[in-house]
């Protein structure tokens, strides 16, 4: 992009912004103090205007951290009480932007984490997100942390390109076990970078085109478009206008030239469907509408890519930001994702997205939709949080979907702090293609997200999620140790494995359970495989019952909830949570 083009973009962003933030603070006069949040349709920004809000501008110079990386504070974990482990969901949470010994670096900040597995070890997990060294500076690069014992220790090795302006980190992963990590400057040029080793180091890069709030999704379905990696973003700032899309079919090595993408979405996620479809999600020019682009062709190598006709969906409300709980950043943007699995819901399209309502004026809803017929039509909203409240806000809602067809579903919630921004980390899920959710689950400790801040006074515009079949796991920002860091968290619904009990093994039985020492399972037939699941999903204990019972020691094992398996030869499968302190 010229200089002057990227003058004038900057220029037309603050114009933008200044004369939104005007309409916003009128809005506040008339409306009253009482609902801060709620703006009415003639003072909520236009789809033009959210176009123009985001801009990933160098305001700052770098500055280093003001400890000299030396000051240091015990790096924060949860996991769930042991009075909340025999039923409901539960988590493991653990800070990943550490130092090398664990512990947390005191006078930085990080945001906007992305998530990715190594498909060939899936112990080798890796999450980027925007590092700020000095929170008196919003200089950012390039951050990562990887772990190879599935979520248990991690290592921050320094910065991909340090010294280099980075933003908006989108990761995402092939069949290979290669790793790929988008990463935005302040010229809007992207770079992927790409890691053989489970994130233990990157190649240096491949230039692919970009723009702000870029998106990446890469085609693991074993068909023609296998590796095939696509991305997107928003079409208002564009290195290739006015392109805002991009291919690449030879693994990253280059990346084609841009093409427009049809209904111009924005605040987008894509997602590959089971044929290799390529699936947008994202806001639309309809202000009360998200609109879902698919192309049947991007998968085909060489292919002009062509798109079918942009579906239009409600979801009685519309994307929004810039209010009191994220000032400088969205409520969250439109998550996109497809059942994978061979259930009832196979090819089933969802769409995900916390709204504000127009039915009731509710500053924030997480807000669901499906399609059963590859995204033509549309189901009628539902609403995931069970908070029945207006005055409360639901924000950065966060899916994805297990390849069982399981749905899962994160986002912070004010609940318990009506009128106040201390929000906590919520979870449903669905096993039935979300026609119903589970009762929601609060899963953090509340925090207030204005601590921390770096010089942008956001926690990022985005979380992310990947979910097997034993539960989700779960990159995201918070600041319950007083700054604003990044996060994994292993969440595992009370069905872990993702079994739905219709012919389970007759009278199983655990005793004692809360335990310390040894269980005893009983009731279960001869030639019961039984397998322990730690909270990370990891099998740490595989036994084949012969007898009427079996005794297992468990003394060696850290106190914490596990899951059993139990199988009978028969095919018929039981899950018991057990709890040893």
């Amino acid at each position: 992009m010229s200089q002057l083009k990227t003058v004038l973009l900057r220029d037309n962003f603050r114009k933008m912004k200044i004369n939104y933030l005007l309409k916003w603070l009128f809005g506040l006069t008339v409306a009253g103090l009482l609902t801060p949040l709620l703006l009415d349709a003639q003072q909520r920004p236009s789809p033009a205007d959210k176009k123009q809000m985001h801009v990933e501008a160098e305001d700052d110079p770098y500055l280093p951290n003001a400890f000299g990386n030396k000051k240091t504070s015990p790096a924060y974990t949860y996991q769930t009480p042991t009075s909340a482990r025999v039923t409901g969901s539960t988590i493991f949470t653990t800070q990943v932007n550490i130092d090398g010994a664990g512990q947390n670096i005191i006078g930085d900040a990080a945001n906007e984490p992305n998530i990715a597995i190594n498909a060939l070890n899936t112990n080798q997990i890796v999450i980027g997100w925007r590092q700020f060294d000095n929170v008196t500076s919003n200089f950012r690069q390039a951050g990562w942390s990887h772990t190879n014992d599935a979520g248990q220790t991690w290592v921050f090795p320094g910065l991909i390109e340090p010294g280099i302006f980075r933003s908006d980190p989108v990761l995402d992963y092939d069949n290979n076990g290669e790793i790929y990590y988008n990463s935005l400057t302040s010229t809007f040029e992207c770079k992927v970078f790409k890691s053989a080793n489970g994130g233990a180091s990157w190649n240096s890069g491949t230039d692919a085109a970009g723009g702000d709030k870029q998106w990446m999704a890469i085609d693991r379905t074993g068909g023609i478009g296998e590796g095939n990696i696509y991305s997107a973003w928003t079409s208002a700032y564009s290195t290739c206008l006015p392109g805002f899309h991009t291919r690449s079919t030879d693994g990253g090595q280059t990346y084609e030239n841009c093409i427009l993408v049809d209904g111009d979405p924005f605040w987008m996620t894509m997602t590959i469907g089971n044929s290799g479809e390529l699936f947008i999600g994202g806001g639309s020019d309809l202000s009360d509408s998200l609109v879902v682009v698919k192309s049947l062709n991007a998968q085909i190598p060489a292919s002009v890519i062509s798109w079918e006709p942009p579906v239009y969906v409600s979801m009685d409300g519309y994307l929004n930001g810039w209010g009191f709980i994220n000032p400088q950043g969205l409520n969250g943007q439109v998550n996109i994702d497809v059942d994978r699995s061979n259930g009832p819901g196979q090819g089933n399209v969802y769409l995900l997205a916390p709204v504000t309502r127009l039915s009731n004026n509710d500053p924030g809803d997480i807000m669901f939709s499906r399609s059963t017929d590859g995204g033509l039509t549309w189901s009628a909203p539902i609403r995931v949080n069970d908070d029945s409240s207006t005055l409360n806000m639901q924000w950065f809602g966060t899916m994805s979907v297990a390849p069982n067809g399981r749905i899962d579903a994160i986002w912070l919630d004010t609940r318990e702090f009506t009128g106040s921004d201390f929000s906590a980390l919520y979870y449903s899920y669905s096993y039935d293609q979300g026609n119903t959710w589970s009762v929601n689950e609060k899963l953090s400790p509340d925090f207030d997200p204005h601590l921390g801040y770096p010089n942008q006074d956001k926690m990022g515009d985005y979380f992310d999620m990947i979910s097997d079949n034993t539960g989700a796991h779960l990159a995201w920002a918070n600041t319950l140790n007083g700054e604003e860091d990044v996060y994994y968290s292993r969440i595992i619904p009370p069905l872990p494995i993702g079994i739905t009990e219709v012919s389970p093994v007759a009278n199983i039985s655990v005793f004692p359970n809360p335990a310390s020492e040894t269980i005893t399972v009983s009731g279960a037939p001869h030639q019961t495989q039984l397998q322990l699941y730690n909270v990370l999903g990891s099998v740490i204990y595989a036994d084949e019952m012969n007898t009427s019972s079996l005794t297992i020691n468990v003394s060696a094992f850290p106190a914490g909830v596990y899951m059993l398996r139990c199988s009978d030869s028969n095919g018929n499968t039981s899950v018991k949570k057990v709890v040893i302190k």
